[in-house]
């Protein structure tokens, strides 16, 4: 197998600094910081080890949605953002405020609303009265001056405000007054959105849209999982969750992701892919033709590239293989694509297109 290497292996590794006992009784306390010369497997095998820890931790407090977890995880750890698509009550806030505690990120949370303005999210400066008389404008920074920000509802305030995080999700940082102020770092947006009550909404145009890296979809859980949900959280105390990593962690393993090779059967498979789900193109499936009426820019290839190794590292292989572009299918394209009028006549939907496409230029059966 002929692999892709981003940077050459000596850049890839990373120090496993020091061990703890602290953290969640599994395995080292391993810190992705120093660089390290000869390991990568040993270092991919450790961050891995990690991310499980911060993936069991949260399953203590989210029950039933392991996938909805990985999903997070993959887009945080791909430096990107997320779109949570659910009814209420399917634990969509816990879920933010609990990757905060785990991941040790600032988290913050705007309800949106009709009535929300931009700089109720950006900020914006004050004219300040000094001591001794003085007028001097000040800058109260707002809600997305943070690591981890929860978009609440993001689909029921106005195009105006909903444009005001675009900046900020591309750029890492926003303009303000004609300045640039930059944004914390790590930064992540984590938005919801209620697909039942669809009345008093603004739909996120195709521009925002692009900006998430997965549309994850939160469901109802089975029978077991709703059981073990209302027992855990109709007692009298909570689960206890605790910090496993930090930020400057998560932002090490971030680079670790874009380092991570990838082999050029999976280059092409992504290709193959992105490219059959653009209507009217020459490399456009005959699916893509019949039932879709706009598809996924490079944006989205970019993206399935780093949810791929995002996804090896936590289940700590070396590299992706076409079975992981086939699990992210689904939450990388589903928002990037839209059914021609005549196939939702028909009763026909995105995610059957992307089996389809993923059936036919895959060869792997598309993840549920």
């Amino acid at each position: 197998m002929v692999l892709c290497f981003p940077w050459r292996w000596p850049l890839l590794c990373a120090r496993i600094a020091g061990e703890s006992r602290q953290g969640t009784g599994k395995g080292r306390n391993i810190r992705v910081s120093e660089i390290e010369q000869d390991d990568p497997v040993a270092t991919i095998e450790a961050a891995g080890q990690r991310l499980r820890d911060a993936r069991e931790m949260l399953s203590r407090r989210i029950i039933g949605q392991d996938r909805v977890l990985d999903l997070s995880l993959i887009a945080l750890l791909c430096g990107g953002h997320g779109l949570l698509v659910g009814a209420p009550g399917l634990a969509k806030t816990r879920l933010v405020d609990t990757l905060g505690t785990v991941l040790g990120l600032d988290s913050k949370r705007v309800q949106f609303t009709p009535d929300l303005m931009p700089a109720d999210i950006l900020g914006a400066e004050v004219l300040e009265t000094g001591k001794d008389g003085s007028r001097a404008f000040k800058f109260i920074e707002g809600p997305v001056f943070c690591q981890l920000l929860m978009a609440d509802e993001i689909n029921r305030a106005s195009p105006r405000t909903q444009s005001a995080l675009l900046q900020a999700m591309q750029e890492g940082q926003v303009t303000i007054a004609g300045a640039q102020r930059p944004l914390a770092r790590p930064f992540h947006v984590l938005a919801t959105q209620n697909p039942i009550e669809q009345e008093g909404t603004y739909p996120l145009p195709e521009a925002q849209l692009d900006r998430f890296l997965v549309q994850i979809d939160v469901d109802f859980p089975d029978r077991a999982a709703e059981r073990d949900i209302i027992l855990a959280t109709t007692g009298a105390t909570d689960a206890d969750v605790t910090g496993v990593l930090d930020a400057g962690e998560l932002m090490g393993m971030q680079a670790l992701v874009r380092r991570m090779p990838v082999g050029d059967a999976v280059v092409e498979a992504i290709l193959d892919l992105v490219r059959a789900a653009r209507p009217g193109t020459p490399d456009s499936a005959a699916v893509t033709d019949e039932a879709v009426s706009w598809g996924p820019g490079p944006r989205a290839a970019q993206a399935l590239m780093l949810a791929s190794r995002a996804r090896a590292l936590i289940e700590g292989r070396l590299v992706p293989d076409a079975g992981d572009v086939a699990a992210l299918a689904r939450p990388v394209l589903k928002h990037r694509m839209a059914l021609s009028f005549a196939a939702r006549a028909e009763g026909r939907s995105v995610e059957d297109v992307i089996d389809q496409l993923v059936a036919d230029h895959l060869r792997v059966e598309a993840a549920a």
